[in-house]
């Protein structure tokens, strides 16, 4: 059973269509890249899928039991995210939020759950450092362990390396596929760094105000849809 998809999705501001005929599913363990231009429609499809933008035709459904309140989001920082001030495992531990219910507290499996998720990222000793004192690599491991901690299930990942050196940038995007195959978790990332996208991902979906294309990674290095974004290079 397909565990997020979209049917003919289409989204509007004011009246005004920003984004068409999206139609994709994705599987559990599938790990899509979103590509385009700016304007493209990445944001809004992003809004759609946790829930914050309804569609205006057709639908975005989720399967598996999943819930968009149960989808680890990594959003672009802001500088006044990058300065919150806060330790490490405090905000590692906020991903446990939505699963606290009628609780007012986190309960001694939330703060396991943070833990071992801080350890997955490599940043455990840096559980009581303020956050705003790392690196924009350890950061973006911060929020990686954060998001995991809101879900099993998926990921949803916003330009996660923009603002990275080479070195850090690497690491994230191993990092991201490590969870990816190792926890059998289903990985959405917008990005803007196409090679990446077809090293490291299963699917492509390539937006432009509506979709040019959907399918595997080797199918889309093939496509005119790549070619054009790149100028008629091949990747």
């Amino acid at each position: 059973m397909a565990i997020i998809q979209c049917e003919n999705a289409g989204f509007a501001y004011d009246g005004r269509t920003v984004l068409e005929g999206v139609n994709f599913s994705l599987n559990a363990g599938d790990y899509l890249c979103v590509v385009g231009e700016n304007g493209s429609g990445k944001s809004t499809l992003i809004k759609g899928l946790l829930g914050l933008k309804k569609p205006d035709r057709g639908t975005v459904r989720f399967g598996d039991g999943l819930k968009s309140t149960e989808i680890g989001y990594l959003p672009q920082q802001t500088q006044l995210q990058r300065d919150f001030p806060a330790s490490v495992g405090e905000v590692v531990l906020s991903g446990c939020l939505n699963s606290l219910g009628g609780r007012f507290r986190y309960n001694r499996e939330d703060r396991e759950r943070a833990r071992k998720n801080m350890e997955r990222m490599g940043i455990e000793d840096l559980e009581k450092t303020s956050y705003h004192a790392l690196s924009g690599g350890q950061q973006q491991r911060v929020l990686l362990a954060r998001a995991l901690c809101a879900t099993k299930k998926l990921l949803l990942l916003d330009e996660p390396v923009t603002g990275l050196d080479p070195v850090a940038a690497g690491e994230m995007y191993n990092l991201i596929k490590l969870v990816n195959l190792c926890d059998d978790i289903t990985v959405i990332m917008v990005s803007h760094d196409i090679h990446a996208a077809v090293r490291y991902a299963t699917h492509i979906l390539h937006l432009g105000q509506k979709q040019l294309f959907f399918g595997t990674a080797a199918e889309y290095k093939e496509s005119d849809a790549a070619r054009r974004f790149l100028g008629g290079n091949r990747i």
